[in-house]
C-alpha cells in the first residue's frame, strides 16, 4: 500500500474531525475523480439503494450524482469514532433538474484501511423538499468557508 491519506487510524477526536472535514471539502469540489482517490481501489459502498465496489464505480456514481444535483453544498459533522471507524451525520442542499430545492439528511459509517483510505462507506439518506427561502447553505460553490456555521450551529 504505497498510497496514504492522512490522518491515519487509529483516530483521536482531533484527527477524526480533520478526516471528516477533509471528506466534506473534497465532496464540495464535485470532482468525482478526486473524490474517488480517497477510497481503496476495492472500496465497498452502500449509498441508499446503490451498492458499489471500487473506484471506477464510485467515480461513475458521483459523476451521475453531481450532474443531477445542481448547486450542491454539503456539511458533514463527526458523530462518533473508534479505532479505524468514523460515523458522521451530514446534510446537503441541491437543486434538481426542474429547479426545485432539496435538503438531504443522512448518516454515514466509514471504515478505513491502515493507509487512511476509506475501505467501506455505508450511507443512509433522506431527501426533503425545501423552498428556496429555507436554504441555509449560502457560500459560493465549492469548499465551505471555515467561518460558515456547521450542522449543530444551524440547528440541523
Amino acid at each position: 500500500m504505497s498510497e496514504t491519506r492522512p490522518p491515519l487510524p487509529p483516530f483521536t477526536r482531533e484527527t477524526a474531525i480533520a478526516k471528516v472535514r477533509a471528506a466534506e471539502d473534497a465532496w464540495n469540489t464535485r470532482d468525482p475523480a478526486r473524490v474517488a482517490l480517497a477510497y481503496t481501489p476495492d472500496s465497498r459502498w452502500r449509498n441508499r439503494s446503490d451498492f458499489l465496489r471500487g473506484r471506477a464505480e464510485i467515480e461513475a456514481f458521483l459523476t451521475r450524482k453531481w450532474k443531477a444535483e445542481r448547486d450542491y453544498r454539503l456539511i458533514k459533522e463527526l458523530w462518533a469514532f473508534t479505532g479505524g471507524r468514523i460515523a458522521v451525520r451530514f446534510a446537503y442542499e441541491f437543486r434538481n433538474e426542474t429547479g426545485s430545492w432539496w435538503r438531504a439528511y443522512g448518516n454515514e459509517n466509514w471504515e478505513f484501511a491502515e493507509n487512511g483510505l476509506m475501505a467501506r462507506r455505508i450511507a443512509s439518506i433522506n431527501d426533503v423538499p425545501i423552498a428556496e427561502g429555507e436554504r441555509l447553505f449560502h457560500w459560493e460553490q465549492g469548499i465551505r468557508p471555515q467561518d460558515h456555521p456547521g450542522l449543530t450551529e444551524l440547528g440541523l
